[in-house]
């Protein structure tokens, strides 16, 4: 059974930095591709960032480019998204996703989800 846990939101000045985590268990990683979502109210869910485990590659949204990091640690089947020069329109829940195979950008491409942790950055 695959489930995923995020972890590390919170309120955050503008500006400010913020590191989330997603623990996985019930797969194999070197077969999946995670990926970061965020969900705000009354908007839909839209891509982050995502990595593939095997390969380590990396791809961003351009609203996040130069000011997100996604990176994973194999020993605690974890990936980690490092939030800096955090602004208020990234408040959001923001969701880890794991799918089989390559990494992908739609929401509907990832079957297993976690249950999301809330960032919420003031100005």
């Amino acid at each position: 059974q695959v489930q995923l846990s995020e972890s590390g939101g919170g309120l955050v000045q503008a500006g400010g930095s913020l590191r989330l985590s997603c623990a996985a268990s019930g797969l194999t990683f070197s077969n999946y591709a995670i990926a970061w979502f965020r969900q705000a109210p009354g908007k839909e869910r839209e891509f982050v960032a995502r990595i593939r485990w095997i390969s380590g590659s990396t791809y961003y949204a351009d609203s996040v480019k130069g000011r997100f990091t996604i990176s994973r640690d194999n020993a605690k089947n974890t990936v980690y998204l490092q939030m800096s020069s955090l602004k208020p329109d990234d408040t959001a829940v923001y969701y880890c996703g794991a799918r089989l195979g390559s990494s992908a950008d739609l929401p509907s491409n990832y079957p297993y989800w976690g249950q999301g942790t809330q960032v919420t950055v003031s100005s």
